[in-house]
């Protein structure tokens, strides 16, 4: 954070007063110079693949109503089809980019490109961009020789393929390769940034959705209904009168299934759900048994399918319909289908439901005594998270922006940072063997503001 802080202060020395300039290699600029790419790319007309970052020659920021940034760039244009990049053609830009990073706005208020001469590009000393490698640390810049922005796009195609490769990745086109290829290098930026402002230990690089757009990410893997539509009223829990352990973890007791993948579809909720019912079946019935997400997608009349739901109408659903199948019986499609509900296939019942409390101390008290809790957070920092222990700065992970369900399932802490263990539902090739870790005691990302149960008598 020493890096943040020291910018924050450079900034507010300059308000008023001018620009000021930044850092070699400062992550907010390099995430200015890539969305000036992104308007760059689409006022362009013409034909090929997209222009590329090569180098960030200079940038100066200036507070105004928001942060403008004057950036001085050189892009590459040219064909690179991930196995050589030939002689590619270079443009110097200068940009002017405004934002307000604490409401997600940005605009580029200016835009000055010429053809840069090679030998001058050359002589002139420039700070590379987008030569990414995963690194025990996340993501960091790879050093290159004489030609910088070559360099950087030879090193990027060889992380793209190998991302591909990892992951199965495979696109109807050269075209469509070559699209993903520009967003997989956006988002290495992206990641970049994540790392040098987040406050823990996480890791961010390379993922499973590195080829997608934030729209993209959000509209398959989120559920925007948890921050639009108000939870059904729930009776309140009450608060265990004992402090909670220093550390509790329900997978260490049994209680907890192995992790699943809802696919592309915004099923969170019923996972969430669905994981918090196994949790307590198991510490009053004994057995613990693998439920059916695919039931609620397609028989809850009051949550939306893959379109998001709320955890608290999806215990309304199971208490009207009597109860819920096991995975095996009713096999989850990652899609609404006709309900084929049986009641006569019933694995597991509820009798009621509870809303927990915000306090993260009595949070976790509850936890330790009660079991797995449903939660719902901002998932504003997972798209890119590999491991560690995540700590978004609350202005760009806030509590108004709840979209992902999820389970919490312990708490403890690495080294001297707390933390939260939380169960997602996105496969065991996310995070840490499908598990996010999130900072415990500062409220992260609103992992408070939505916890419940279901409660078996």
């Amino acid at each position: 954070m020493a890096q943040v802080a020291e910018l924050l202060l450079l900034l507010a020395a300059a308000a008023g007063t001018g620009a000021a300039a930044l850092p070699a290699r400062d992550p907010a600029a390099l995430e200015a110079a890539h969305f000036a790419l992104q308007a760059y790319n689409a006022a362009a007309e013409r034909s090929g693949p997209p222009a590329r970052l090569g180098a960030l020659r200079g940038a100066r920021a200036q507070v105004t109503n928001g942060i403008k940034y004057f950036l001085d760039v050189t892009l590459l244009r040219g064909p690179c089809d991930l196995v050589s990049c030939r002689e590619l053609e270079q443009v110097s830009c200068q940009f002017e980019v405004w934002s307000q990073p604490w409401a997600s706005r940005q605009q580029l208020m200016k835009q000055e490109c010429r053809p840069a001469e090679l030998a001058e590009r050359v002589q002139e000393p420039a700070q590379t961009l987008g030569g990414l490698d995963e690194t025990p640390g996340g993501v960091s810049d790879a050093e290159g020789p004489s030609q910088p922005g070559q360099n950087a796009s030879l090193q990027l195609a060889a992380l793209f393929r190998d991302f591909m490769s990892t992951y199965g990745k495979h696109y109807k086109d050269e075209e469509e390769a070559a699209r993903r290829f520009g967003i997989f290098a956006d988002n290495m930026a992206k990641a970049q940034w994540l790392q040098a402002l987040d406050q823990g230990t996480a890791q961010y690089g390379v993922t499973k959705f590195s080829d997608l757009t934030e729209e993209e990410f959000r509209s398959l893997y989120l559920n925007p209904l948890l921050a639009k539509l108000p939870p059904r009223p729930m009776r309140r829990a009450e608060a265990p009168r004992d402090p909670p352990p220093a550390s509790w973890d329900w997978r260490e007791h049994g209680a907890v299934t192995s992790v699943k993948d809802q696919g592309m579809c915004g099923s969170c909720w019923a996972f969430s759900v669905t994981g918090n019912v196994e949790g307590q079946w198991f510490l009053r019935r004994g057995d613990l048994i693998s439920l059916s997400e695919q039931e609620l997608v397609d028989c809850d009349g009051l949550d939306h399918a893959c379109g998001g739901g709320l955890p608290s109408n999806a215990y309304e659903a199971i208490e009207s319909l009597g109860g819920l199948e096991t995975e095996s019986d009713y096999s989850y499609e990652g899609h609404r289908q006709r309900c084929s509900f049986s009641s006569d296939k019933v694995a597991v019942y509820i009798n009621s439901s509870v809303e927990i409390s915000r306090d993260e101390d009595e949070i976790a008290a509850w936890l330790a005594k009660n079991g797995p809790i449903s939660i719902a957070l901002n998932a504003f920092a997972m798209q890119f998270y590999k491991r560690g222990v995540s700590h978004p700065l609350r202005l760009l992970c806030n509590p108004w922006m709840i979209d992902h369900a999820v389970l919490l399932v312990g708490y403890g802490t690495r080294g001297r940072t707390p933390y939260w263990a939380i169960k997602n539902s996105w496969g065991e090739d996310w995070g840490e063997q499908g598990y996010y870790y999130l900072h415990r005691g500062s409220r992260a990302c609103g992992m408070n503001t939505m916890c419940s149960s279901a409660l078996v008598v």
